[in-house]
């Protein structure tokens, strides 16, 4: 490979990757002065983290406090520790506790990042030791994709199954007023003034100007990189690590047709998304994907496992003991209007009065309003073996148009194109719904007549749906008793096949708690650290809450780039 070179490139910390960790390493490396490099190999940048809800899950900052609510870190550590169990890893636990807040305070005062904090938002197992009802999870302020100038060109999309006519919708208020449109004048004048700022920044800039969530977040770190004057080189894949006595030296990195030596002095940080299409990994690591192929990840297309594969050729090892080796998700396959196959996950619809989840045979296997990974979990377990792993979401008329589901939009839009494309099935009775879907038609209907009975009381004594915060927060606060439970019975009935997908993988790199990557022996890798989804995550391989993906990827992002920043030159 040397041989090939045909320019050097010298810096200081070279990150591999243009995510939140990635960014967050470079931002923080660059402002105590370092001479910083990003790569990324698509030809936009953002990775995962455009795409993202843009929820973050750090406990103890200083905008938990301005609510007034104040905890220790002892709490969340004892939260962790049951929801991490076994995988539960004490030292990366507490740096992340520590310095998360700190890394928050860092953004939010020296960077153009901004985050915002509902005052209520449970953790997904609010009542277990440690748990919380808000305080944890807070959201990236929407941002102005205009201060980017230029390179906003170049930022990733974000999901086109979680946009309304090429638009995001931000947490909370978005939301609300988009499914109150028909019914407050409001809502009503709210929603045609953001459609209509929308439909101009299209004409003026060929796309929405208003961006929030993950998009939010990846615009807020590139804007805080590039007043720093960090270059981000697009389209630039890392071939392999320079290793030299036993340290990562530096990436051959290809670019614009050529190979480029870049010598990073002080060390290099792998943050390349995780390996979620990665099939040989996927075969080997989920259980339920069998040749690698039967998973549908709606991470981007780019994120192949490159930087498990660069620390392994480095003598790196990867974390492959954790109980889900990714944070899964259900969703549903659905064809776009140009032909191309989408991938939806659903995280709110499951909760929403009036929807309930059957397998094959017609019967309920979970509590519908539970976290998503809970979810996908409870579906492999009620899974027959040997059968394509598989679940229905089952609503009535008055459900899929107050609520939507999946892709389908709540009314007044239309549904003819999913009926059309058969992602949303119809039946007259349940029975023709069964039918047309290939659930077992008398365990259906048993199922729902055994649902509906309580159901009309606002109970689930199967399931307990409703029965948490987490549920009754992703319900209709307006629906009552139970905010989550209502009879199916109003045909025409819906349905919605779901299969297995994941929001981000857990096996990772194996790292200490200064994000250093470590080998066989457990020693640090001189010169090589690791953040995001390529480092093992700290969770245990569990998901407890809104963010808990990009709050550690932001955390440990920093700390790498304060201990480069650290550490004596090698």
């Amino acid at each position: 490979m040397a041989g090939n070179e045909q320019e050097t490139y010298e810096c200081d910390v070279l990150v591999v990757g243009s995510g939140c960790a990635g960014m967050s390493a470079a931002v923080t490396a660059g402002h105590h002065g370092l001479n910083v490099l990003i790569v990324e190999k698509e030809p936009r940048f953002g990775g995962t983290t455009a795409r993202s809800g843009g929820w973050l899950w750090i406990p103890g900052t200083s905008l938990a406090r301005g609510w007034g609510i104040e905890e220790s870190p002892d709490q969340a550590r004892t939260y962790l520790r049951h929801e991490a169990g076994n995988s539960f890893d004490a030292a990366r636990v507490d740096a992340f506790l520590s310095t998360g807040p700190e890394a928050v305070d860092f953004f939010t005062s020296k960077t153009a990042v901004r985050f915002d904090m509902p005052l209520t938002f449970p953790d997904y197992h609010a009542e277990a030791p440690g748990g919380a009802q808000g305080g944890r999870s807070m959201v990236t302020r929407p941002f102005d994709g205009r201060e980017l100038g230029e390179h906003v060109k170049t930022l990733g999309s974000p999901l086109p199954e979680l946009t309304v006519f090429g638009m995001m919708l931000g947490s909370g208020k978005d939301i609300v007023h988009f499914m109150r449109a028909t019914k407050s004048l409001t809502s009503a004048i709210y929603v045609a003034k953001r459609l209509s700022k929308h439909a101009m920044d299209v004409l003026r800039h060929g796309r929405g100007m208003t961006l929030t969530n993950g998009n939010a977040l990846a615009g807020r770190l590139a804007k805080s990189a590039f007043d720093l004057k960090i270059p981000l080189w697009l389209s630039s894949p890392v071939h392999e690590l320079i290793v030299e006595d036993g340290a990562v030296r530096g990436a051959v990195v290809e670019r614009r047709g050529k190979l480029v030596r870049v010598n990073a002095k002080r060390g290099v940080v792998l943050a390349c998304g995780g390996f979620p299409h990665d099939v040989a990994r996927r075969k080997a690591m989920f259980p339920h994907a069998g040749d690698g192929t039967e998973h549908f990840s709606p991470g981007p297309a780019g994120n192949t496992g490159d930087g498990l594969r660069l620390a392994e050729a480095a003598g790196g090892r990867i974390e492959d003991n954790l109980p889900n080796a990714a944070a899964w998700v259900p969703v549903s396959i659905t064809e776009r209007k140009d032909g191309s196959k989408g991938v939806m996950p659903h995280f709110i619809d499951r909760a929403k009065p009036g929807v309930i989840a059957v397998m094959r045979d017609g019967k309920r296997f979970a509590n519908e309003g539970n976290s998503y990974h809970d979810f996908v979990q409870a579906m492999v377990k009620a899974a027959k073996l040997g059968e394509e792993i598989t679940a229905f979401l089952v609503c009535d008329h008055r459900a899929l148009r107050k609520y939507g589901l999946g892709c389908v939009p709540p009314f007044p839009m239309p549904l003819r194109h999913h009926l059309a494309t058969g992602y949303l099935k119809r039946g007259t009775t349940l029975a023709e719904l069964a039918d047309r879907t290939g659930i077992d038609r008398q365990g259906l209907e048993a199922t729902i007549a055994e649902f509906n009975a309580p159901a009309a009381e606002g109970r689930d004594p199967a399931f307990g749906k409703g029965s948490r915060a987490y549920n009754r927060y992703q319900g209709d606060a307006l629906h009552g008793p139970n905010p989550c439970v209502a009879p199916i019975k109003d045909g025409p009935f819906y349905a919605i096949k779901m299969v297995i997908g994941d929001l981000g993988t857990y096996a990772g790199i194996r790292t200490d708690e200064h994000a250093r990557a470590l080998d066989e022996h457990g020693q640090p890798i001189t010169g090589l650290y690791a953040a995001g989804n390529d480092m093992a995550s700290i969770m245990g391989g569990n998901y407890p809450g809104a963010g808990i993906t990009l709050g550690p990827a932001l955390t440990f992002g920093y700390i790498a780039g304060k201990h480069i920043c650290d550490k004596a030159a090698p």
